[in-house]
């Protein structure tokens, strides 16, 4: 399945919109996350574990999203955007949602 930011697929057409699909995933951050973040964050540095939540979350809510556009007849989903956002009591929770336009493609 093309899987693309972009409103068009270079050299193919778009045929038919089946619809806007959605993906959602919210992954809680446990304390001992948290206490190796707020390591990495005091010594300086990238903090892999949470980059790990980050792209096991988003993975979660692209297939997500891929498999509604499935349902709905589509062979591609155009203009996918990508929203993080965190909630919870201090942000203990991060929710990733993927969107976009189910369309086929020939």
């Amino acid at each position: 399945m093309i899987v693309t930011t972009t409103h068009t697929v270079e050299g193919k057409n778009i045929v038919e919109y089946c619809g806007i699909v959605v993906g959602e995933t919210i992954i809680g951050v446990n304390v001992f996350k948290d206490i190796l973040g707020s390591i990495t964050d005091i010594v300086g540095g990238r903090s892999e574990t949470y980059e790990k939540e980050m792209s096991t979350a988003r993975s979660l809510a692209m297939a997500e999203m891929e498999a509604h556009a499935i349902k709905r007849g589509g062979n591609a989903i155009v203009g996918v955007d990508l929203d993080y956002q965190t909630i919870g009591s201090e942000g203990s929770m991060l929710v990733v949602s993927a969107s976009g336009t189910a369309v086929v493609l020939k």
